[in-house]
C-alpha cells in the first residue's frame, strides 16, 4: 500500500505576513500619523493663544481674547462689553485661521 502525505507550501506564512504588515504601515501612514498631526497643531495653537488674538469656537461663537487664564480659560469678548468665559479646548484651529487670513 502507497502513502500520499500532503505538504503544506511553503513560504505561505511568510507572504501573508508580509501583507499583514503592509496594511497596517499603510493604515498608519493615511490615519493615524496625520491625526497626531493635527492634534499637536492644535494643542500648539492653544498654548500659543494671547490676548487680541481673533478666535472661533467649536460652536462657532466669533470673538477677540481679552484674558487668558491660569486654569485652562480664557476671556472672549464677543461684542463691545460682552465677554464669554470659555475652555481654550473649545477654541477650533482651522476657523480661526480662516477668520485670520
Amino acid at each position: 500500500m502507497t502513502e500520499i502525505l500532503l505538504q503544506a507550501p511553503q513560504g505561505g506564512g511568510t507572504f501573508q505576513l508580509v501583507m499583514l504588515g503592509g496594511i497596517i504601515v499603510v493604515f498608519w501612514f493615511f490615519m493615524i500619523r496625520p491625526q497626531a498631526k493635527k492634534a499637536k497643531e492644535q494643542k500648539k495653537f492653544i498654548d500659543t493663544m494671547q490676548k487680541g488674538d481673533k478666535v472661533v469656537t467649536i460652536a462657532g461663537i466669533h470673538g477677540v481674547i481679552n484674558k487668558v487664564n491660569e486654569d485652562n480659560t480664557v476671556q472672549l469678548e464677543v461684542s463691545p462689553g460682552s465677554y464669554l468665559k470659555i475652555e481654550r479646548s473649545s477654541i477650533s484651529l482651522e476657523w480661526s485661521q480662516a477668520i485670520n487670513k
